[in-house]
């Protein structure tokens, strides 16, 4: 059975609007990987109610069941986010807030939900901040169950307090095109060996 993946674009623009930089580097990732066999879904959280709280259901109206059964149908997860005052976006954060609920949801060997999911990152901004923003990622991603591949990140940063962002430039910059390929190597090559031998329980 082939890999799958699930992207979680955590841009602050709802789909139809302005046109998201965090779409276009999660579509480099998403083409990278349709090369490796594996195909990509794409959510983008702003276009959903995600209620605020730290279980997997907040009642009535909240979308996130949903999204969190996609996460976990998944072998991999991508969450992409802007830079916003040097932070992750705040739809972002509240996707991993909600994964908090991973933590007390195991199996009967004490493994949580998100055990043998593989995850990485895509930053993009015209602002500094990507190696924080990745870092407090890696650590929630971490936190909740899943596993981080080594340089499993991909950003881009304009000039600080400048106008132009990633979805405005005319072609990829090199050093973009290398680290997605090696997201996607190392991403998927995780994912295979994982799927071949899960975490021991308790």
């Amino acid at each position: 059975m082939p890999l799958t993946a699930l992207a979680l674009n955590g841009t602050l623009k709802s789909s139809g609007g302005e046109k998201s930089s965090t779409d276009r580097m999660l579509g480099l990732i998403a083409n990278g990987l349709e090369k490796q066999g594996v195909a990509t879904r794409t959510i983008r959280l702003a276009d959903h109610d995600i209620k605020p709280g730290v279980t997997s259901d907040e009642g009535k109206g909240d979308a996130w069941p949903d999204i969190r059964e996609a996460v976990l149908a998944a072998d991999i997860l991508v969450v992409g986010t802007p830079i916003w005052l040097g932070q992750p976006s705040s739809v972002t954060k509240r996707a991993l807030e909600r994964m908090d609920a991973f933590l007390s949801e195991t199996d009967e060997q004490g493994r949580m939900v998100s055990y043998g999911r593989v995850a990485a990152v895509a930053v993009v901004g015209n602002e500094d901040g990507a190696h924080h923003v990745s870092a407090e990622l890696y650590q929630a991603l971490n936190d909740v169950g899943f596993t981080i591949p080594a340089n499993a990140v991909a950003y881009w940063v304009g000039e600080a307090m400048g106008s132009t962002n990633f979805v405005d430039l005319k072609s990829v910059p090199k050093v973009v095109t290398k680290a997605v390929d090696m997201l996607v190597r190392n991403t998927v090559h995780l994912s295979r060996l994982l799927r071949e031998e899960q975490y021991p329980g308790q």
